[in-house]
């Protein structure tokens, strides 16, 4: 779990890393009021929880937490604070990305609660490539608005952590189609998958110009599994509904012999 603090406090800053250099599955960073760095690091990180103080000279924290979940939608946000606020002194929007409240002076005990709640609430991605491709949420069947934005998806991972060109998106989706009518079907599949990862909360994939990155984090796939293994349920079936998957099949059966 990748965390950021934010508090102009040094002797608080000190003090949570007393707190969290024990927790061995947690990365953070400290930030002291540089909105600027923190709004980029945000943006290019899989960040998935902000503690962050609400009184500062230089920011403030609740102005602080809209900005930050405009860039991450699956952000989780917990306040500092040596004063008496609560959900009602927040917008309905940041509300939504609450997880709590820690009230200075706190106790590792405390921020220990805090830490196991947020890994409860942490989402998981399950991917499955072998046979037909779906992906789940917690468990639950995430449905993709258009069956291009799906099978964009499908590639992406299918790249396994390879970043992902409108070039190649185009050559192996749209073969046959002009380039300038591929150009703006390539566009539009984007806009829809990001729809969809913003609805369910999970922000896996950073957008660039002409170019898809993912990160893999907290992602399940029996196809990333079976690479590294060479065990799985793999029985000649990958991504069957797409016609450029074929290309994976020799590398497969050589490795399911």
């Amino acid at each position: 779990m990748k965390i950021i603090i934010v508090d102009d406090e040094m002797s608080a800053l000190h003090a949570f890393l007393n707190d969290v250099i024990d927790e061995k599955d947690i990365e953070y960073k400290f930030f002291k009021d540089t909105e600027t760095e923190i709004e980029e690091y945000v943006s290019s990180n899989q960040v998935e929880a902000a503690f962050l103080d609400i009184n500062m000279p230089g920011i403030n924290g609740l102005a602080l937490a809209e900005k930050l979940i405009a860039i991450r939608c699956d952000l989780r946000i917990v306040f500092i604070t040596g004063q008496k606020v609560g959900e009602q002194d927040l917008s309905e929007r940041v509300r939504k990305h609450t997880v709590g409240f820690i009230y200075k002076p706190y106790d590792k005990e405390t921020l220990g609660s805090c830490f196991s709640l947020l890994r409860k609430l942490a989402p998981a991605l399950t991917v499955k490539m072998f046979g037909s491709f779906d992906c789940f949420i917690n468990g639950k069947l995430v449905r993709f608005s258009s069956k291009k934005s799906k099978e964009l998806f499908a590639l992406l991972l299918a790249y396994n952590g390879k970043s992902l060109t409108m070039t190649d998106a185009i050559s192996q989706l749209w073969p046959d189609t002009p380039l300038e009518k591929s150009k703006k079907l390539y566009r539009d599949a984007v806009w829809k998958l990001r729809k969809v990862l913003k609805e369910i909360r999970f922000a896996c994939v950073r957008f660039s110009r002409a170019l898809l990155v993912l990160n893999s984090e907290n992602i399940s796939c029996d196809y990333w599994d079976f690479l590294k293994s060479g065990r799985g349920e793999y029985n000649g079936e990958f991504l069957k509904s797409y016609d450029w998957s074929v290309n994976y099949l020799p590398e497969l059966d050589k490795l399911k012999k």
